[in-house]
């Protein structure tokens, strides 16, 4: 069951990361990689939440939410190659602020997001 529910929560994930993407890289004049910054984001607030929720949230969902769907809607692989990119063509300022920013703020979303509904649903 647990895998059918990684597969379905997967399904929704990553077909929205690419959409995200370009929705967001089609609207940005910069070498910086703005869409693939915003899903890893997301997916750092949300599994957060779901992580903050604890024993609230019931295993089966955070299956479906937490490795299913943050796990195909953020892309660690596609963060790192995009900064080898940047790197490569010579943008080692964007590179550096893409691993920067990107660990900081994903850090801080997590932990924010994580403290926000621990502490609501206590």
């Amino acid at each position: 069951m647990s895998v059918l529910l990684v597969v379905v929560g997967g399904a929704i994930g990553a077909p929205l990361r690419y959409l995200i993407d370009r929705a967001v890289q089609d609207r940005r004049d910069s070498l910086f990689p703005w869409g693939t910054f915003l899903v890893n984001l997301i997916g750092c607030l949300v599994l957060g939440g779901l992580s903050g929720a604890g024993t609230a949230l019931a295993t089966p969902l955070f299956v479906l939410l937490g490795t299913g769907f943050c796990g195909a809607l953020t892309t660690y692989s596609t963060f790192g190659y995009e900064t080898v990119r940047l790197a490569e063509r010579g943008a080692y300022f964007y590179a550096a602020m893409n691993v920067l920013v990107s660990v900081v703020a994903g850090l801080a979303a997590a932990v924010s997001s994580y403290a926000l509904v621990h502490a609501v649903l206590g």
